[in-house]
Order: structure tokens, then C-alpha cells, then sequence
């Protein structure tokens, strides 16, 4: 649904105007700006806080229409972003209804390296405190504490009444366990300007007219990005939960990804093996089918040397052999594949994996219009399958190594 009106740009030019050391970015259920937040807060000496609002079920494999409650997660360290990545994926694979939704099982599994933030009104602890069940808030809350590594009990105030009754429950949940408090902003849009804006966001997402009363819609003008001294009028007793912010900031740590570098999937190799040496393995094995004695020729081995040099290089032998494992998975499955088109016709490395079926010293193919070491560019290997089979190699891909 489109609920969030804010651009990068424009949040990042507010945060540094008003000299806060950090910003967080929590999309519901997704994290696709990610990568572009990062960058363009660090450039902007604004520490990153990447996130992600996730969808919390009993279980996420239960299709009826059971609730379902927010959540905000932060990654705290690298090992967090990564496990933010696997439950905002398995969302998606595993838990979509509606919804990308996780569990408390998947929360368990990919807990580390996270910090947990109670919630705004849609998530599960105000809902309990606002249902009357403080009981049961705390035994939600308390269950989140086992979980990540630092939780907060988040304070907002939109001008809801609801909130006002939610921040005295949460205030009581931290005097009963010592849970912290932090003051939160649900911003859905950067200036108080935009909310007309995020309105009609809105009814594009959810298909409905602007001028229909039943359709929904955010109480009052409030979910903008608030400045300090917004925020400590908003809470003028609890010093403490402003602090805190300072403390969230200050605990995350680069989470490290690398920029303009391509990352590849691991080919999961015998053990005591790099992919360079499996690679070269698998290629004289290759070789020996494919050119019989002719394989220990000077020009054989001189071209296949070449070639593992560059690739070793580059750092694409990963590459070539996972390319190698789904062709053959097809061939053993009879699904039919070409015999190769494009440039990676020119390589023999691909020859003698049998990713193609053309001889590149035959037809004095040159590899280097394929890869080239002066050129870095991510290899591109056009292969075609049968129709009636290529799904499967799809999955089998997907299955294996992600996507």
C-alpha cells in the first residue's frame, strides 16, 4: 500500500538542517530503500538507521484472515541488516497474505543483531494495553526482550486519544520491568505541509475516491518528521525517552554495505576447496571429455589458463560455477537448453562446463568480448531453455541460492 510520502532527499535535508546525528528509515514490511537511504545519509554525515516496520502474525502460515501487528525493528549491526533482509524475504515467501508477515518463530530465528521498538498503535502492545490486557502486554513485551538485543517502549503523540491512554500503559510496563523509554515520531510524510499529499497517496493505494467517507484515513495533520524542540514539547516529562533517541543512534553501528561492488552468491564447494581451485577442477574434467587427448595442447592450455586467470581476477568463479550447476541440473533433468548464443560462446571455460556447446578455438571465438579484464563488468551468460522446463530451473535457482 502506499502509505509513506516522504522522499530520501528530502528527510536527510531536514535531519541535517536540524543537526540530528542519525536518521532512521522503517518501511512497512519491505526495504527497498535500503541501499539509496544508506548512501545518501552518509554522504550527508547522517548516521544511517536502516529498518523495517514488519507484520507480526501467531503464524505465518495460517491464510485466514487472523491480525496481524506492527512492529519497528532496527539493525543494530551488520549481522542485524542481514537478518532484517531474511524476515523481510521470508515475508514475502513464506508469510505473504495480504501482507508480508513473520512470526515469533521467524523473530527467534533471525533475532540478532536487532533492536526492537515496541510499536505504534497498529502494533501488538498498545493494541493489548488499548484492549484493556495489560497482562497480556507485558507478556508480549517481555517475550521481545528475550528476542532482540535492546528493547524500547516507544512514546508517541499525534493528538490521538488513543495514544494518550497507550503512553500510560507503556509508562507503566517500564516502571513494572525497567524496559526503556524512547520517544518516536509514526512520521508518514516530512512536513506537516505533505499531509494533504499522503492523503491522496492513500486513496491511490487503497483504490478509493477522495471524497469517500468510509475510506482511510489519518486523524489530523500530525505523522510529519517533528524537529527537537517539537518533540520535547510533546513530552516535557520524560527527558529520559529523548535521551534515549541519542542512545539508539549511538549503539547502531555501521552496518557496512558495500557500494558499487557486486555480490554474488556462494557456490557451495567441496570442503578444502576455493571456487577458483573447484573451478579449475572442473574444467580439466571438462576439457578431457570435450577434446580427449588434444586437451593437454599448448593451445588448450594456454587459453583455458588465460581464461581461469581473468575470471580468478575478477572474482567470478562463484559465478561460472553456479551457472554450471543449474545447466546441468536441467541436462539431468531433460529439460532441453541451447548451445549458447552471445558472447559467452567465446569462452572455453564455459565450453568445458558444458554451459555451451560451441568450441571457441574452433571458430576462433575471443573471449574477451565476453569478460574482459579491463572492462569490469558482471559476466552475462544468455542461456535458453525449454519452455516446459524453465520454470522448474527457475525455482531450482531461487530454491538454492535466494532471489
Amino acid at each position: 500500500m502506499l502509505d509513506g510520502a516522504s522522499r530520501i532527499k528530502d528527510l536527510i535535508a531536514f535531519a541535517k538542517d536540524q543537526g540530528m546525528p542519525g536518521l532512521a528509515l522503517t518501511d512497512h514490511g519491505v526495504m527497498y530503500g535500503a541501499v539509496k537511504f544508506y548512501k545518501e545519509a552518509r554522504d550527508a554525515g547522517i548516521k544511517p538507521l536502516l529498518g523495517c516496520e514488519v507484520y507480526v502474525t501467531a503464524d505465518r502460515n495460517d491464510r485466514s484472515r487472523a491480525p496481524y501487528y506492527h512492529l519497528t525493528l532496527i539493525a543494530r549491526t551488520a549481522e542485524g541488516y542481514r537478518n532484517l533482509m531474511k524476515l523481510s524475504t521470508c515475508g514475502f515467501l513464506e508469510g505473504f497474505y495480504y501482507k508480508p508477515r513473520v512470526d515469533m518463530e521467524m523473530l527467534r530465528k533471525y533475532g540478532r543483531g536487532i533492536i526492537c521498538l515496541s510499536g505504534c498503535l497498529s502494533a501488538e502492545v498498545p493494541t493489548r494495553i488499548l484492549e484493556g490486557r495489560p497482562d497480556e502486554a507485558r507478556r508480549v513485551l517481555l517475550e521481545y526482550a528475550e528476542i532482540f538485543d535492546d528493547v524500547y517502549l516507544e512514546m508517541q503523540d499525534h493528538g490521538i486519544e488513543q495514544q494518550r491512554r497507550v503512553n500510560e500503559g507503556v509508562i507503566k510496563l517500564h516502571k513494572e520491568t525497567g524496559i526503556p523509554l524512547v520517544a518516536a515520531n509514526d512520521s508518514h510524510y516530512t512536513t506537516r505541509n505533505d499531509a494533504k499529499m499522503h492523503d491522496v497517496l492513500l486513496c491511490i493505494g487503497t483504490g478509493k475516491f477522495y471524497n469517500d467517507p468510509k475510506r482511510m484515513k489519518f486523524s489530523g495533520e500530525e505523522f510529519y518528521v517533528k524537529t527537537v524542540e517539537e518533540m520535547a514539547r510533546i513530552f516535557p516529562d520524560h527527558p529520559e525517552a529523548l535521551e534515549n533517541t541519542i542512545k539508539v543512534v549511538e549503539t547502531v553501528e555501521d552496518v557496512g554495505i558495500e557500494l558499487g561492488k557486486t555480490r554474488l552468491p556462494n557456490f557451495p564447494k567441496p570442503q578444502g576447496y576455493t571456487a577458483d581451485q573447484y573451478l579449475r577442477e572442473q574444467c580439466a574434467r571438462g576439457l578431457a571429455r570435450r577434446y580427449g587427448v588434444r586437451a593437454g595442447s599448448e593451445e588448450v592450455r594456454r587459453r583455458l589458463e588465460f581464461e581461469l586467470e581473468t575470471i580468478g581476477k575478477m572474482g567470478f568463479a562463484d559465478y561460472f560455477l553456479i551457472v554450471w550447476d543449474f545447466v546441468k541440473y536441467a541436462k539431468d533433468r531433460k529439460i532441453a537448453v541451447g548451445p549458447g548464443r552471445g558472447s559467452a560462446a567465446g569462452s572455453i571455460v564455459a565450453y568445458a562446463l558444458e554451459i555451451t556447446d560451441l568450441d571457441p578455438l574452433q571458430y576462433s571465438l575471443l573471449f574477451e568480448r565476453f569478460l574482459n579484464p579491463d572492462r569490469i563488468n558482471m559476466p552475462d551468460v544468455d542461456i535458453d531453455f525449454s519452455v516446459s522446463g524453465r520454470s522448474e530451473v527457475m525455482r531450482y535457482v531461487t530454491d538454492k541460492y535466494g532471489g
